[in-house]
């Protein structure tokens, strides 16, 4: 098979993959199905390996290991085919779910569904912060570090700051485990080629420059994703402190409850929760602000796969890498727990969303799919609520 078709294998196959790819981290667990045994692109450990180097980077780990399996199969085009191809149904349908919110949010049940699903986004970022916090906070100076970010984000701090300072921490303070298997950087010359990867920077930075001189409110929307991305380690539930800071704090271009709502929505699309992205862009700036706004949330991501794979080798086995990764973890616990509270203060609380939080709640650590728990959620509060 040509380079030609292999990449349009590549972008189909993920394509049809990101259609059903509900579930957060079980995404990854049908990306290793269809790259290492229905196609057999990569062999286990790879694919092992490329989800560790996802893992310790900022952005969301499922869309990033699509652009590992696709860069490791074909280079940097295979790399840019999987991730479009996986990310693109996501997008899509993100985009007619903010249209139609945008049109019809007024309606009495469209208000009822959106004041049940508010209680359902609590229970949902409670549970990442305990599933977060229960993997990363492994002693009393984990625990610091992350009630040191909660306090600090409280006051006022901008996050930016809280995660560059818990990286000084961790490296300064915390305990790194051993480095495991890291990638093999040893690949064949035609999938490292670096003048690709610089021309596709250029022509990203050359948009970006376009874009400054046609429209400051675009232009501002790219930025501010294209930082939280930047920022946003341990995966996609990581950008929504950032995004409610940059977002509704300290921007306003949206307030908390509608917020909320975006969030609601990226729950029952396909791929990460950061193509809340998507519902922010489309409410800040129509089509061409939702396009602006995906595209800069996950470029950065997409450029740490490709650039930083061949040597993750060093940098795992960099203890101050490792405790830098570790420290930053661990403020994203303080942030979602902080995130948390916002919301739930935000919600006018009586005794049917109270137990329709708890149920969530429950639900959720009882391993039940969330796919399943929103649309539930959403006929009970516009039935009761």
């Amino acid at each position: 098979m040509n380079d030609t078709a292999n990449t349009k294998n590549l972008f189909f196959s993920f394509l049809r993959l990101g259609i059903t790819a509900f579930g957060g981290p079980a995404m990854i667990a049908h990306i290793r199905e269809l790259s290492t045994e229905h196609h057999q692109w990569i062999d286990q450990n790879d694919f092992k390996n490329g989800v560790a180097l996802c893992q310790a980077i900022p952005g969301a780990t499922a869309m990033q290991t699509a652009a590992y399996v696709g860069l490791r199969v074909r280079g940097i085009f295979g790399a840019l085919a999987a991730y479009t191809g996986f990310g693109l149904p996501s997008f899509i349908l993100m985009l007619i779910l903010s249209i139609a919110y945008a049109r019809f949010n007024d309606l009495p049940k469209i208000i009822s569904l959106f004041n049940g699903l508010q209680v359902i986004v609590v229970a949902i970022i409670f549970n990442a912060a305990y599933s977060f916090g229960r993997n990363v906070v492994h002693d009393y100076k984990n625990v610091i570090l992350a009630f040191l970010a909660l306090i600090s984000f409280w006051f006022g701090v901008s996050p930016f700051i809280v995660i560059v300072g818990a990286g000084i921490l961790g490296m300064a303070f915390l305990k790194v485990s051993a480095p495991g298997t890291a990638v093999n950087s040893r690949t064949k010359e035609s999938q490292w080629n670096t003048k690709q990867i610089i021309g596709l920077l250029i022509a990203f930075l050359i948009c970006l420059t376009v874009i400054y001189f046609l429209n400051s409110t675009l232009f501002n929307l790219a930025v501010v994703m294209l930082k939280i991305d930047l920022f946003a380690f341990g995966g996609g539930f990581a950008s929504l402190p950032l995004m409610l800071h940059e977002v509704v704090i300290n921007r306003g271009w949206l307030d908390s409850k509608i917020f909320m709502d975006g969030i609601a929505l990226g729950q029952i699309t396909p791929g990460p929760i950061v193509i809340t992205a998507t519902f922010v862009g489309y409410l800040v700036h129509g089509i061409a602000g939702s396009l602006a706004a995906t595209i800069a949330i996950f470029t950065p991501s997409f450029f740490m796969v490709v650039i930083v794979a061949p040597f993750f080798e060093r940098l795992k086995n960099s203890a101050y890498f490792m405790r830098a990764v570790e420290g930053i973890f661990a403020s994203f616990v303080g942030l979602l727990l902080f995130v948390c509270i916002k919301f739930a203060v935000a919600v006018p609380w009586d005794i049917m969303r109270i137990l329709l939080g708890v149920a969530a709640l429950v639900a959720l650590l009882r391993k039940v799919d969330v796919l399943y728990i929103v649309p539930v959620g959403a006929i009970i509060s516009v039935v009761v609520l």
